[in-house]
């Protein structure tokens, strides 16, 4: 069984498997081909699929696991874990009922159930689903966390205390029981108490940032700006991608006429949430504020894109329209107000206005005499009082008279962290950042951000000239087949698999090995790369001066290296069989930057960093151009203590258009 990591953990260690997967083709008829799948290594391949982020492949692997053998649990399983990443939340709930029915004593089943009820608010089952992995996991903390949250959503706050006072006897250095009866507490109203909780919580961990986080929101509330800032400084030390973070001190920096600092914190939030509707709205009316209207409109634009009926948002951008001269602009969006509100006469006189610049005086005498007439009858409107700067509103408060007040969410809720591996990349590596990937060789062209002309090789070339193959490129690109392609592989593979067949029996013997060599390439597609490398190596006792089957041969059982080691398995001896087929391959074609450039990514990865960086400067002396070669040069020096020199390499490669080194830059340097 599998303990559940929280979203930050590695992709966990799956017990007593190996990799050892091949779809093997045992029988041939004239009528088609009948495939003996070992049901075993089939699952093998969909969860390699599953590692590689390959999701809809990996269901058609299981699909044929459960066609084959519906009785077992784990296809089901594991169909049910593709679904989720692929937000197919009944789909998944569905997978995973079926295969309790088949057997109900595994607490993964009950617990990747319950995630997928969560997601679908389905809180009560969810509660249930944890309360029965619990009756066979009673010391999972994760599963009484998460438990607890559901109690909190539910609004079932008296069990949510009860349950949590059991964690903290259990648990006593619990800093996130603490954290979690902090939030019981405020949706009780009791902020004292949950100041108490919190600060409990950060004396046991004073480096977590969402309880930073949320002692932040408390003091929001309370409107305790400069001990809100504090928290929230901490909080993004520690959690520097958290856009709500951001827009949160940008709150409490305008709170306290800190413009410039939060103007810099709505930029940094939406540098890492481009979407935040609060980022751009607040955003634009401090653009508004301190003149800077074109911008200002930019940001309300987006907004509107957002948001088409948000009449707030079109308001303040009809009179930043107004300001800088586009009036017709400006009365489509009054107008659109105007409707809404027929006696928001503010907006009534600023279209008359528009009409009048515009020198259309019967618009504007109509617009004005609905003014006057309600001049005569204040009553009916009252007045409009001029507005503080320091005013705020709630996202929900449609009151036009606050067009331009900041706005705040409508609950600064504490974000609930469910605990699971689900979440995330699958495989989540324990690097700092990842290397860029090897380049390999695919029947698919994956056209590249940062080059307009595709990776050549003479080798590739030739190979391409030859008659009725189809055509090898050069990527390193990591993309899913979508469910139309994975089936093309598959027949594509049963064609080669029944001429394979064929030759054997036949004078045309000789030729069988190149399509060993295709049929591999095909393998590798599907991320059959056991299957692959058999292939290949079938191949290379007929040729064994093919540089490309060497280099495939190094780049699959390097695939499948990666995944045995999130497995926990020693992968160092077939490690070194990567480097010795790659090293091969380059007293063969001493040419080629790509082969330089495989190796010194298992290099680095080995941390023999010196090595490494001498391969990837011999990639770049070949090609100049490769801009992957300066990124992961510019990692391995900067992994090396040669921060400088991996600066300037990351800068070269952004200079090529790899513009993701930037950031790397920016984290560096700081």
């Amino acid at each position: 069984m599998i303990n559940l990591a929280t979203h930050k953990d590695t992709w966990c260690k799956w017990r007593g498997i190996c990799l050892s997967f091949i779809i093997s083709y045992l029988s041939f008829s004239p009528q088609g081909v009948y495939a003996q799948y070992n049901i075993d290594r089939l699952i093998m391949v969909g969860r390699s699929a599953l590692y590689y982020e390959d999701y809809v492949l990996s269901i058609q692997y299981f699909n044929q696991a459960i066609n084959a053998k519906p009785y077992l649990y784990e296809p089901w399983f594991f169909r049910g874990v593709a679904k989720y990443y692929l937000d197919d939340y009944v789909g998944a709930e569905s997978d995973c009922s079926e295969a309790i029915k088949l057997n109900p004593y595994v607490v993964n089943l009950y617990e990747l159930r319950g995630l997928t009820r969560i997601q679908q608010q389905k809180y009560k089952e969810a509660i249930s689903d944890y309360t029965q992995a619990l009756h066979y996991a009673p010391d999972n903390q994760n599963l009484w966390h998460n438990r607890v949250l559901c109690r909190i959503h539910d609004k079932d706050y008296a069990q949510a205390h009860l349950e949590l006072d059991s964690m903290l006897m259990r648990w006593t250095k619990y800093a996130r029981g603490y954290s979690m009866k902090a939030e019981v507490y405020m949706q009780e109203k009791d902020t004292a108490s949950a100041v108490t909780a919190l600060d409990k919580s950060l004396e046991i961990d004073p480096y977590d940032g969402v309880i930073w986080g949320e002692r932040a929101v408390i003091s929001l509330a309370r409107n305790e700006w400069k001990e809100s800032e504090g928290y929230l400084d901490k909080a993004i030390h520690l959690l520097p991608k958290q856009a709500n973070n951001y827009i949160n001190r940008a709150l409490a920096r305008y709170n306290q006429n800190n413009l410039r600092g939060a103007m810099a914190d709505y930029d940094a939030a939406l540098d890492f949430d481009p979407n935040n509707f609060l980022g751009h709205y607040n955003r634009g009316l401090l653009r508004a504020q301190v003149g800077d209207d074109n911008r200002a409109i930019t940001d309300f634009d987006f907004v509107l894109k957002l948001e088409p009926d948000n009449l707030m948002a079109r308001y303040n951008r009809a009179t930043l329209l107004d300001k800088t001269g586009n009036l017709r602009g400006a009365i489509d969006d009054y107008t659109k107000v105007i409707d809404q509100y027929p006696n928001f006469w503010t907006g009534l006189q600023s279209r008359a206005n528009c009409y009048r610049r515009l020198g259309m005086t019967k618009q504007a005498d109509a617009d004005e005499f609905r003014v006057y007439k309600a001049q005569l009858y204040k009553h009916l409107y009252g007045t409009q009082p001029r507005l503080s700067k320091k005013q705020m509103r709630k996202r929900s408060d449609d009151d036009l008279e606050k067009y331009n007040q900041i706005v705040v969410a409508d609950e600064q809720e504490m974000e609930h962290e469910y605990k699971s591996e689900y979440r995330g990349r699958v495989q989540n590596r324990k690097v700092d950042i990842d290397f860029l990937p090897m380049f390999a060789l695919s029947l698919q062209h994956m056209e590249s951000d940062i080059r307009s002309n595709r990776f050549f090789d003479r080798q590739v070339d030739s190979y391409n000239q030859q008659r009725g193959v189809r055509h090898l490129f050069i990527s390193n690109a990591q993309t899913s087949l979508d469910e139309s392609q994975t089936k093309a592989f598959f027949a594509y593979i049963d064609t080669l698999s029944v001429r394979i067949a064929d030759h054997q029996t036949s004078i045309l013997k000789s030729q069988t090995s190149s399509l060993y060599f295709r049929r591999a390439i095909a393998y590798a597609e599907i991320q059959n790369h056991e299957g692959a490398i058999d292939d290949l190596t079938t191949y290379l006792q007929t040729d064994s001066t093919s540089t490309l089957a060497l280099w495939q041969r190094a780049i699959c059982q390097h695939r499948v290296n990666m995944f045995n080691a999130s497995q926990g398995t020693d992968v160092s001896m077939k490690t070194a069989n990567v480097v010795g087929d790659l090293t091969d391959a380059l007293k063969l074609s001493p040419q080629n930057p790509y082969l330089y450039y495989n190796r010194g990514i298992v290099y680095a990865l080995r941390k023999d960093y010196a090595r490494a960086t001498d391969d990837f400067s011999r990639a770049i002396e070949l090609d100049p151009s490769l801009a992957e070669a300066y990124y992961n040069r510019g990692l391995t020096r900067i992994y090396a203590g040669q921060q400088t020199d991996g600066i300037n390499d990351l800068s070269k490669a952004g200079e090529l258009g790899l513009y993701t080194a930037y950031s790397i830059i920016k984290k560096y340097r700081k």
